[in-house]
């Protein structure tokens, strides 16, 4: 073998027979070392290294091939990612070679690296150690999307800035819904002494815009427990089933923790229903799992998951805010504005009435527009006036939005 060619003459191989021609002369070249060939994406070696765990180095030879790629931001960066290269690891006072190769193979990406050491002992344990440590969470939210999980720091902290405290919703929904999750957390004793399963089902329901998103990054904040966050079971490459049991799969590992489950009613359609419905209430234990959804259209969601107990059990129901939460919101809203911008007492009366039938997140549209509005006009008007001119001008937006919203229903 060549190792200055090697990855021109590897990657002239067809396709199907690539892998296993490449582990054939590796293991050639390589006789008394054991070789580890993985596909598996936890295995990020450079991210690792980057952790301070290991030592890696980027041979010269054979060439290195090196992608870049612009990162979006304020500023802006270029990454730099490694698509054909040999490198070394030192991990432990073990050496390790590990090669990585990138190709393209019906329509589709293909990475595959190949981890050579001493033993196959040692590769075996380099390799649990880079995955596990790759699949732990730390300031990070696993989100899956595109039939693979992905770490986001963002989603992260958005939920750490997101408080309880600051929601406002009628009664004592709020707390019922914190208490009925705390209490499930701790009582895993009681419920291993009686027998039951303990896993839960909670879903919040209501149209869209009355703090079911808030409640849920609050909650997260609040519990500190795991979250998985699922945004579709769509892919490219792979079904909804597959996708459907890889989240099951990540829950049941990662338990006790939070599935979150926004738009319950888009994830789940009349093709993957049935095989849903195994996994959350079939042979396999969920143990520890909190299933957490969200829906804006319970009438679209298959009766057989809404109604069925096990499933879920728990529904709270965030209707539009009344009078009193209206008010609650109003003068939460006006105690952090300027002084030159806050409605008086009988300011914030009128626009609590004025209001009604607006969910929170027009509530909060009113107050930003009617700033806007208010900065264009401060010579001439007062808040008072323009936040009961902007409640008019969203109303008949509202209404104009109805019949829109019908026809795309029907």
């Amino acid at each position: 073998m060549q190792q200055e060619t090697y990855f021109i003459d590897a990657l002239q191989q067809p396709s199907q027979a690539l892998t296993y021609l490449v582990n054939q002369q590796l293991a050639a070249h390589y006789p008394d070392k054991a070789i580890l060939q993985t596909q598996d994406c936890d295995f990020d070696v450079r991210t690792y290294a980057e952790a301070g765990f290991c030592e890696l180095r980027v041979l010269q030879q054979p060439h290195p091939q090196i992608g870049y790629s612009w990162v979006r931001g304020e500023e802006g960066s270029v990454a730099r990612y490694l698509e054909n290269a040999w490198q070394t690891v030192t991990w432990n006072d073990q050496q390790f070679e590990l090669i990585g190769m990138t190709w393209n193979a019906y329509g589709n990406q293909m990475t595959i690296q190949y981890l050579i050491g001493a033993s196959q002992a040692a590769v075996e344990e380099f390799f649990k150690a880079v995955s596990a440590w790759n699949t732990e969470i730390r300031d990070e939210i696993m989100v899956f999307e595109e039939g693979s999980w992905e770490k986001n720091q963002e989603l992260f902290y958005a939920i750490k800035n997101t408080s309880l405290d600051n929601l406002i919703l009628p009664g004592t929904l709020k707390n019922d819904i914190f208490r009925d999750l705390q209490r499930f957390f701790e009582a895993k004793e009681t419920y291993t002494h009686y027998n039951i399963a303990w896993k839960r089902g909670i879903i919040l329901v209501g149209p869209p815009g009355n703090g079911k998103t808030h409640m849920i990054k609050g909650l997260l904040n609040a519990l500190d427990y795991p979250c998985l966050y699922v945004k579709s079971f769509d892919a490219q490459y792979t079904t909804n089933n597959a996708n459907i049991r890889a989240v099951f799969d990540r829950a049941r590992r990662s338990a006790p923790c939070i599935v979150v489950l926004e738009d319950l009613d888009s994830l789940i359609n009349d093709n993957n229903r049935a095989f849903f419905l195994n996994e959350v209430d079939g042979f396999t234990s969920n143990q520890g799992i909190v299933l957490l959804a969200t829906t804006n259209h319970p009438e679209d969601i298959d009766p057989a998951i809404m109604n069925r107990p096990s499933r879920f059990d728990r529904k709270y129901y965030f209707s539009l805010p009344e009078l009193a939460e209206r008010m609650a919101y109003i003068h939460q809203w006006n105690s952090a504005l300027h002084s030159s911008t806050q409605l008086t007492e009988a300011g914030i009366q009128q626009a609590a009435e004025a209001t009604e039938g607006f969910s929170f997140a027009y509530l909060k549209e009113l107050f930003v527009s009617a700033l806007m509005r208010w900065i264009d006009t401060k010579d001439q008007t007062v808040m008072d006036t323009v936040i009961l001119e902007q409640a008019t001008f969203l109303r008949e937006q509202m209404v104009t939005e109805q019949p829109a919203a019908a026809e795309d229903e029907a």
